[in-house]
């Protein structure tokens, strides 16, 4: 083995070995965040209860361990509001140092917009979304002539498979602006990845929405939006990162003439 052939599978080891440690962060800070939230999670559970469409349905539980399932469905979902921002940092602490000291701050500036994104994607899911596929779901059961008897781990197993990919999806246009400022993604990237994007987004709204027409553009819509929304976003800061390479190269050259 050639001396560069040892330094690039030392440099090899080395991102392996870095990444490796990040992603068990990842998962540690999910699972400790996971563990935090289950002391919030009663509270929660209340404030769910005292609302519709959970409050116009009798919860029954079907099996000894349904109590446990709904605390760790609710802690899980909301450790992704610290999860998701966490992931990020650590993809920037990966790439960071390939990064000039001006591009580091910049993309650590995306982080808190993460956390914000993830919020108001949890509201429109449980207030917008839910509520639509649910409604749709106890019309069809009372059409049916069925008696309605919810089993609670079942009715949060059909809340948390809407809420967290609908706020996951309101992360697209921060992740996108994250990414093309770690020069990891760019839009012209995002458009060539456009077609398959669409289908994926669909495939997920239809998934995640009442199989009728009106429900899945409902949803469908707002997710192409949120993904051209990431192209624009991803659009603007990849010509912003060009003119500061420009003049970031003008300088360079300057100071060696």
């Amino acid at each position: 083995m050639t001396l560069l052939n040892r330094l690039n599978w030392s440099l090899y080891v080395e991102h392996l070995s870095e990444l490796r440690k990040r992603l068990f962060w990842i998962l540690a800070v999910f699972l400790v965040s996971m563990i935090i939230a289950l002391f919030f999670t009663g509270d929660v559970l209340q404030f769910l209860k005292s609302r519709p469409p959970a409050s116009l349905v009798a919860w029954n539980a079907f099996s000894p361990f349904d109590g446990i399932k709904i605390y760790m469905y609710l802690s899980a979902a909301l450790s992704l509001i610290v999860a998701v921002p966490f992931t990020l940092f650590q993809i920037w602490g990966f790439v960071k140092k390939g990064l000039r000291k001006d591009e580091r701050r910049a993309a650590l500036k995306y982080i808190p917009a993460a956390f914000m994104l993830v919020v108001v994607g949890f509201v429109f899911a449980y207030f917008v979304v839910f509520p639509m596929a649910f409604r749709f779901t106890t019309e069809t059961t009372k059409n049916l002539g069925l008696v309605e008897t919810y089993g609670i781990a079942q009715y949060f197993s059909f809340l948390t498979n809407i809420v967290v990919p609908v706020s996951l999806a309101f992360e697209l246009p921060v992740i996108a602006m994250f990414l093309t400022r770690l020069r990891i993604l760019n839009p012209a990237k995002l458009g060539k990845m456009r077609k398959v994007a669409y289908m994926v987004l669909v495939f997920i709204a239809c998934m995640i929405s009442p199989p009728e027409f009106f429900s899945h553009i409902s949803v469908s819509v707002p997710f192409i939006i949120l993904y051209e929304i990431s192209v624009v976003m991803s659009r603007v800061v990849y010509r912003k990162q060009q003119r500061l390479d420009n003049e970031y190269d003008e300088r360079m050259n300057y100071g060696a003439v």
